[in-house]
């Protein structure tokens, strides 16, 4: 059987102390970049891996960070992981990642597992009930990124301006007339469904208009529930001109009900996706989208984790990152058709 390789052999290889060869392997302590490179060149050649729990236990860093969000079947979350893991991968970490299924006793039973795998840091998405102390009381064991998630002043986070982006999207279908908005969304509880109640409510206002509180619809994101949800929406006398809805299975759901209903988009009802996905580019006619860069989310929580971990890397300046909406128009909305 061959023998293992180990760092000695890799020092000896690159010429070096087996002190030198641990700190440029490890990026630690003062080491030239010549060595570095010369210490890489040798652990690639020989196959060098390292022994990480012997690593963990010399360090005290397990080199893993763990990441939580609502629902990994969710293509919004892809994007920003693949994002967050390049970035981490680069510095020598890897990323863990688990889904909540938006329950809070799912996410503190993940919490406690990560904790005991002794993660170095976590990156936290919404979940059902928010609390800004949680957060603040796990910053008190190890870095905390809070992911466009309810967080205190103190901690550290990554936010999309939902407000701001639901209000854009509001009055785009009120300059086209609209007033009988439906906004379906995941729930009240959570950061990102009370900004997005509080920008649509604001755009009516501008308005000198009120918004049908009947029309918001705030449940846990599910297609089932976008589904029945429109589709007793659409059964009313009064029925919703159009629908802003966040694009993932509530898209889905609402654009099931209207071809159910026997109605068109965007002749009978007009539609606008909440974050830019396949199915709004690919659905015919294609969707109107609110869209946010979600690899700068990613990157951008990743940075905060290693900044946080005092690695030396080009971040923002503050700890509180607002990530920008933009609309994206495409072919789902049209004039709201006059009274008949």
């Amino acid at each position: 059987m061959k023998d293992r390789i180990t760092i000695r052999d890799v020092a000896k290889k690159a010429g070096v102390s087996l002190g030198t060869a641990s700190r440029a392997l490890n990026r630690t302590g003062r080491v030239s970049d010549a060595a570095i490179a010369a210490v890489n060149q040798a652990a690639r050649e020989l196959d060098y891996k390292p022994d990480v729990v012997a690593r963990s236990l010399r360090t005290r860093s397990s080199g893993v960070i763990g990441l939580l969000v609502s629902d990994l079947a969710n293509p919004l979350y892809a994007r920003i992981i693949t994002a967050a893991e390049a970035a981490l991968q680069a510095e020598g970490y890897s990323l863990l990642v688990a889904s909540t299924h938006n329950e809070r006793k799912r996410e503190e039973s993940l919490i406690e597992i990560f904790r005991g795998r002794r993660v170095d840091a976590l990156i936290m998405g919404p979940c059902e009930k928010e609390s800004a102390e949680l957060i603040e009381k796990l910053t008190q064991d190890l870095p905390v990124v809070a992911l466009d998630r309810d967080f205190a002043a103190g901690s550290v986070g990554v936010l999309v301006d939902h407000n701001a982006g639901a209000f854009q999207a509001t009055q785009y279908l009120l300059n086209l007339g609209h007033t009988r908005i439906a906004l379906l969304t995941p729930g009240t509880e959570l950061r990102t469904g009370k900004e997005r109640i509080a920008g649509f409510r604001k755009a009516f206002e501008a308005r000198g208009l009120t918004s049908d509180p009947a029309l918001i619809r705030a449940e846990r994101s599910a297609m089932q529930f976008a589904f029945a949800e429109a589709m007793s929406l659409l059964s009313q006398a009064e029925r919703p001109t159009a629908f802003l809805c966040l694009g993932t299975r509530i898209l889905s759901g609402v654009l099931q009900a209207i071809r159910h209903t026997g109605y068109s988009v965007p002749q009978d009802v007009s539609v606008i996706s909440i974050g830019d996905t396949d199915l709004s580019q690919l659905f015919s006619p294609t969707i109107t989208s609110l869209s946010w860069d979600l690899e700068v989310m990613g990157t951008c929580a990743a940075q905060l984790v290693l900044k946080h971990l005092d690695r030396q890397l080009p971040t923002a300046s503050s700890d509180r990152i607002a990530i920008k909406t933009q609309l994206i128009l495409r072919e789902s909305c049209a004039p709201a058709a006059p009274p008949s």
